[in-house]
């Protein structure tokens, strides 16, 4: 495993001072993070004045710790955004580098890593989109990520499941799923109703879901 010492050892430590941004949402990072000292909230920041405040906290992590390894382990950007609660010493290390140590461990303990890495990635991904987006963004990216290709050579979704279980999934009220579907609807971006929502409008939804939800079906 990664000598949390040793590698870092080499590394200049640095301070922060509290309300440094650490990471970014969606942001590429060429360095990770190992928090030496001090305190860091997880969670969505606010927007304009407010960036250096976590708005909807996930948590916190106290050093020493690394910062968001899961991203660096699967080389994607940070899922959340990383502000100091108090002053914090920390070491930077390239990226390369940290990926470098990662192929010294063993096969087996690789692959488990990436197992729970990709676990918790999905996890944080789930609760990051509940609390930075309304409920028609999530529907939305529900839907592409949902999408088969039909027969008439476009993407439809096929309801398999109640339409409870699916607004627990997007952490919505049942009534709320039913609104926005017929919003959605009335826009003009689906079409259908019982068991098959075709997907009129691709643009429209990935738009309404975020430039980064992919569709399933494969035309977006």
């Amino acid at each position: 495993m990664i000598d949390a010492q040793t590698p870092l050892s080499r590394l200049p430590t640095e301070t922060v001072q509290t309300g440094t941004v650490l990471l970014q949402r969606s942001v590429a990072n060429n360095s990770v993070i190992f928090v030496d000292k001090g305190r860091v909230a997880l969670g969505v920041v606010g927007t304009g004045a407010d960036r250096a405040t976590v708005e909807h906290q996930l948590g916190v992590v106290d050093g020493p710790c690394w910062l968001e390894a899961t991203a660096a382990v699967l080389n994607v950007p940070s899922a959340v955004d990383a502000v100091a609660q108090t002053e914090v010493q920390l070491r930077r290390m390239p990226l390369d580098e940290f990926r470098a140590c990662l192929t010294t461990c063993a096969a087996g303990v690789q692959s488990m890593m990436f197992d729970i890495a990709r676990a918790h990635r999905q996890q944080t991904d789930l609760t990051v989109s509940r609390l930075a987006k309304d409920a028609e963004s999530r529907c939305a990216e529900w839907l592409l990520s949902h999408a088969e290709a039909s027969d008439t050579g476009g993407c439809a979704v096929h309801l398999q499941q109640r339409k409870r279980a699916i607004a627990a999934q997007l952490g919505i009220a049942p009534e709320t799923l039913s609104r926005v579907l017929r919003h959605l609807r009335e826009l003009r971006l689906i079409s259908g109703s019982g068991r098959v929502v075709d997907l009129v409008d691709l643009a429209g939804l990935r738009s309404l879901a975020g430039s980064s939800s992919p569709c399933e079906c494969g035309l977006v």
